[in-house]
């Protein structure tokens, strides 16, 4: 990976907040174009992308039917989602999984949706209900969980891309489980990228793989040929390895993503994820 791709999510993401931590209602703070700027140079800018490269490289290499542990507090997260004793914060955290399922008045749905529920999972990381530990348990119990659920809701209600920019696109719908999905395949005996093109490959390993359950998801959603309907995704079958490609969504996704005011202006942004400026340590 690039250099400065692979930097962990800072001290604080691991760490149980103080009884004494103020939790705030999470708002809007870029109205205009400019204001992109106090985003990115935000805190909560560097603890999102540092938590889903932690989490990048915490999937490296391994398939979604591996066996894993996951800590007493994820294992419970389904009962009691929020501790007693971090009541408080619950307010502030629902906001992001309210904003993770799409707009109800406008029946879409795209990558800003996405990003609220990474920012969710980031926020229970940070208050101390996932643990950095989880990292796997995260992506492959949880986040693959919430797709399966996503795509159900875009099947049932055909839901509209948000924002997507059709054939030019890496997806209408998602791109996290893509860069996850990739470095999962990084150093794969057999499967390369080119091979998420072919038919049989994809059939035999997509229970595996989240990138080529996205890949026959897609399928099943588009006619026509593949290179017509998802021209980005067949010119990256081009490259020659997946640590390069996930290299490139990483990229990709700053730039496609997080950059874009279309997408950020409808983060919220709270005391667990705040817009003041990165402080250094």
């Amino acid at each position: 990976m690039a250099e400065g791709e692979r930097q962990p999510p800072p001290e604080s993401s691991e760490e149980t907040p103080p009884a004494t931590q103020n939790f705030i209602i999470p708002k809007k703070e870029i109205h205009t174009v400019p204001d992109m700027g106090k985003w990115k140079r935000s805190q909560a800018y560097a603890d999102y992308i540092g938590f889903i490269l932690t989490l990048n490289e915490g999937v490296k290499g391994r398939k979604l039917s591996l066996e894993y542990t996951v800590s007493e507090e994820a294992e419970n997260l389904v009962a009691t989602v929020v501790p007693t004793h971090l009541a408080a914060a619950v307010p502030e955290v629902a906001v992001y999984l309210k904003e993770s399922v799409g707009n109800s008045t406008r029946i879409d749905y795209g990558t800003g949706h996405e990003a609220a529920f990474a920012a969710f999972l980031c926020c229970l990381c940070k208050i101390g209900v996932l643990r950095v530990d989880d990292q796997i348990a995260i992506v492959f119990k949880v986040f693959n969980r919430y797709l399966e659920v996503m795509r159900k809701l875009q099947k049932t209600y055909r839901m509209e891309p948000a924002g997507s920019q059709g054939v030019w696109g890496l997806d209408d719908f998602q791109f996290l489980p893509f860069i996850w999905g990739s470095s999962q395949l990084i150093d794969h005996p057999y499967l390369e990228p080119r091979h998420f093109v072919d038919e049989k490959a994809v059939n035999e390993n997509h229970k595996d793989y989240m990138f080529l359950e996205c890949v026959l998801f897609i399928t099943e959603m588009k006619t026509g040929p593949f290179a017509e309907h998802s021209n980005q995704l067949w010119n990256i079958s081009a490259v020659p390895s997946w640590s390069k490609v996930n290299q490139g969504l990483i990229r990709m996704y700053k730039a496609e993503c997080l950059e874009k005011f279309p997408v950020i202006q409808h983060f919220k942004f709270g005391s667990l994820l705040p817009i003041h400026p990165v402080t250094s340590s």
